[in-house]
């Protein structure tokens, strides 16, 4: 089995496990972490030689893009708070405590290099968390808070490990310096993402072809992150402030094959890059082996102690927070306000992507030509973090969630989807009725106009409808069920002919596929 048969594999093994995590209810994250372990270990399987500056730029722009776009700015503004707290202070507090304990463990080695350890297991991955608390049916605001930590937590993570590595490199440190480096780095982040948010707007809707338009959101977040490193900014901060700007400025585009398109490309992108990165921290289990021979057994104890500072203070700091926003800032916060809530978040801070990216991405030598301080132990004690977080955190997190009761007021969410329909249908017949004065309908086009979009009302939605559109929908469902039927048999036998004439000499395919399209659209 070669490199690239290998990667095939992971990205195979990354479809199936979207429909085996449903089934299971865990995480795909978590399965294809599993599956990298397993396939580490087979005598056969090839190692993956990427390399580890490559990580990083090559997976956490589109992911984070992609994450980015499910949210908005008002969501992160109704929460900065909490998603402050954890993403920079809880950050900087497990940094600070894994460096204190490592480095007590080990005391041979630098502080900075204790430090770099901390800042790399200090984020917790944004991509299993949310797609664990989607699935589990969590409360909408615990939702948006994990959402916001996974997201801008790498930002502060990046930055401390950044100044820990020179710091060991060169064996200088300068916290004025490091402090103004910080400030530096989220300012030219902001400018860039702004900047190129604003300018793939203005491209975006200039382009006007949906493919053409999703091609380029593909680019942006690259571009984004590396002109932001490039500049010495924060190539991840960077790329959530195009993201979040970008969604927010196509919302106005009314255009709905770009949202069809654009919204199937990145999930599909999002589903093979996630699968392929937790496979890869799987894979990379091997080499974390091989660079630590038989020490192995010897380092489990430091690890082992990492990793319960790094679970530990992530559940204090929750609770203390927790305990503040009760008796401070209830009224101005969406943080959880029950310790059920809280202890589910808790238990949902799984490392994942960047902790392994930024662990292989530390050097082998520093500028003297000597070794890396301590690079196996960092290594090892990494991936502990990782596979405890995401193997044994992972699948007990839905148990966590039954046993606290926790759930979303789907009642709340319901009056929420039904309120929005009613505000659609009255933007649509206010429309309706200024048309029909502007261009003098006539009275029974305009009665069978708003009749159409009140029946359409009511298929999307019953209970948002009003009683005479409700009574007409269920008088008319057999009929239209078997219209629909008729209708659909009738298309396909058209889409039959359509693809049959596409094996014919001198038809054109691209013209077959374009009626082909327009016939799918018009059956949607």
């Amino acid at each position: 089995m070669d490199q690239l048969v290998l990667m095939i594999v992971i990205l195979f093994a990354a479809i199936l496990a979207e429909p085996l995590a449903k089934r299971v209810g865990v995480a795909s994250a978590v399965l294809m972490t599993v599956f990298g372990c397993v396939v580490a270990l087979l005598p056969f399987a090839p190692r993956i030689n990427i390399s580890p500056d490559l990580i990083l730029p090559l997976v956490l722009p589109p992911l984070l893009y992609a994450a980015a776009r499910r949210t908005s700015w008002r969501q992160f503004a109704e929460n900065w708070v909490p998603i402050a707290l954890r993403a920079v202070g809880l950050v900087i507090a497990t940094a600070v405590a894994v460096a204190a304990v490592f480095h007590a463990w080990y005391p041979g080695l630098p502080i900075a290099a204790a430090v770099a350890l901390g800042a790399l297991v200090a984020p917790p991955d944004p991509v299993a968390a949310t797609a664990l608390a989607g699935s589990l049916g969590l409360p909408r605001r615990l939702v948006v808070v994990l959402g916001g930590e996974g997201l801008f937590n790498d930002v502060t993570a990046i930055v401390i490990y950044g100044v820990a590595i020179q710091a060991v490199m060169t064996g200088r440190f300068s916290a004025p310096h490091a402090a103004a480096e910080f400030v530096v780095s989220a300012v030219v982040a902001v400018v860039v993402g702004l900047l190129l948010g604003w300018a793939g707007s203005k491209l975006t809707n200039y382009l006007g072809v949906a493919t053409w338009q999703v091609a380029l959101s593909l680019l942006l977040p690259f571009a984004a992150y590396g002109i932001a490193e490039a500049w010495r900014g924060s190539g991840v901060l960077a790329v959530l402030v195009c993201a979040l700007y970008l969604t927010d400025a196509v919302t106005e585009f009314s255009d709905p094959d770009y949202r069809l398109v654009g919204d199937s490309f990145w999930d599909i992108t999002e589903m093979l890059l996630s699968g392929f990165a937790f496979g890869l921290i799987g894979l990379e289990l091997a080499a974390v082996l091989e660079a630590t021979g038989d020490r192995w057994p010897t380092l489990l104890g430091g690890a082992g102690a990492v990793v319960a500072t790094v679970v530990g203070l992530r559940l204090v700091w929750l609770m203390t927070t927790w305990a503040i926003s009760r008796s401070w800032w209830r009224r101005a916060t969406d943080e959880p306000y029950t310790w059920r809530e809280t202890i589910v978040t808790w238990w949902a801070g799984m490392r994942g992507v960047a902790t392994v990216a930024l662990a292989l991405a530390i050097p082998l030598l520093t500028d003297d030509g000597t070794d890396f301080p301590g690079r196996t132990e960092i290594l090892f004690t990494a991936f502990a973090v990782v596979l405890f977080t995401l193997l044994l955190q992972g699948p007990t997190l839905p148990l966590v969630v039954r046993r606290t009761g926790v759930h979303a007021d789907t009642k709340l969410e319901r009056e929420l989807e039904r309120q929005l329909w009613e505000r659609v249908i009255k933007a649509e017949l206010a429309r309706l009725k200024a048309i029909a004065v502007e261009q003098n309908l006539p009275d029974d086009v305009y009665e069978r106009l708003r009749d159409g979009f009140r029946q359409r009302m009511a298929r999307a939605d019953p209970q948002a409808a009003d009683a005479d559109a409700q009574s007409e929908a269920a008088r008319n469902a057999k009929l239209a069920r078997k219209l629909r039927d008729i209708r659909e048999d009738v298309v396909e036998a058209g889409r039959r002919e359509a693809q049959n004439a596409r094996r014919e000499p001198g038809m054109p395919p691209d013209l077959v596929d374009r009626v082909t399209r327009r016939l799918d659209l018009g059956r949607r």
